[in-house]
This record gives structure tokens, sequence and C-alpha cells, in this order.
């Protein structure tokens, strides 16, 4: 799987995209929903990666400084037709390498506590997340779920 840092202009990344806010609006109330649309993960403070298997896109993360040592894990998503082949490993593992290579000790998450996350968040705890309380402009919501990782 070959990952690089994309600029969020195939059609294929903008479908992938699409159809993750989709589900996270179908499945989260909307004051609840923190996913990024493509306007905002064009952030300059936000590095997008995309994941390529025989030049199909496998799927997605993206990494947002927080501060200098801080970064959050966003828009995490495998394509459907790549579900259950490791993609969302491969993906997190090279995001954390990538931050840390840029210096950086923290990384965090915010998730959804419905039973659509429990895949995402029993993925993060098996590479060492741990849950913790919000951070950044988070707040306390019965609907999300925080998970840190010291690197």
């Amino acid at each position: 799987m070959e990952i690089v840092i994309d600029d969020l202009s195939s059609t294929e990344v903008l479908a992938l995209l699409e159809e993750h806010l989709s589900d996270m609006y179908a499945t989260s109330p909307e004051e609840s929903v923190h996913a990024l649309d493509v306007d905002a993960l064009k952030a300059p403070d936000i590095t997008f990666f995309s994941a390529w298997k025989a030049q199909q896109l496998a799927g997605c993360v993206a990494i947002k400084n927080l501060d200098t040592k801080h970064v959050e894990l966003k828009s995490m998503r495998t394509a459907k037709t790549f579900r259950g082949q490791g993609v969302a490993s491969e993906l997190l593992l090279f995001a954390l390498e990538h931050a840390k290579m840029k210096g950086f000790s923290r990384v965090s998450l915010e998730t959804g506590t419905q039973d659509y996350f429990l895949a995402a968040r029993t993925l993060y705890k098996k590479f060492g997340f741990i849950d913790c309380g919000p951070f950044a402009t988070y707040s306390l919501d019965p609907n999300s779920h925080f998970m840190t990782l010291a690197l």
C-alpha cells in the first residue's frame, strides 16, 4: 500500500470524504459531529494522507496540529472495498510515525460513543490509545469518546 500526502483534489478522495461525512451525520446528532469537510481539511495546520492499493483508493487519515507537541487524528476512513484488510491499521501506524518524525509527542482523537464506532475504538485501544477527557476546543458530550496516546 502506498500512503501519500494528498491535496484533496481527486474524485475518489472527495467521494470517500463525502461518504464519511454522510455516515457521521447519519450516526450522531448534528451538534456532535466533529468530522471536517474538504475545505476544513485543506487548512495549513492539517496534513491529509490517502492510501492506495493497485491504484485504487483504500483509505485516508489526517493529522491536525494542535500545538508544537500535540496533534489530533482526523478523518480516518477505509474505503468499503478494502475493509477487513488491515488498511486502518496501516494508516494509523503511518500517521503515528509521521507525527513522531515531525517531533510531536502526543496524538489525541475524538470518536463516537455509538455502537457504529466500536470497531474504531477497539482499533485505537489495540494501538495503545487510552481514554481521556476533552482536549483542544472540545467539551464534554455524551456522544463523544476522547482518546490519547503518548508517542
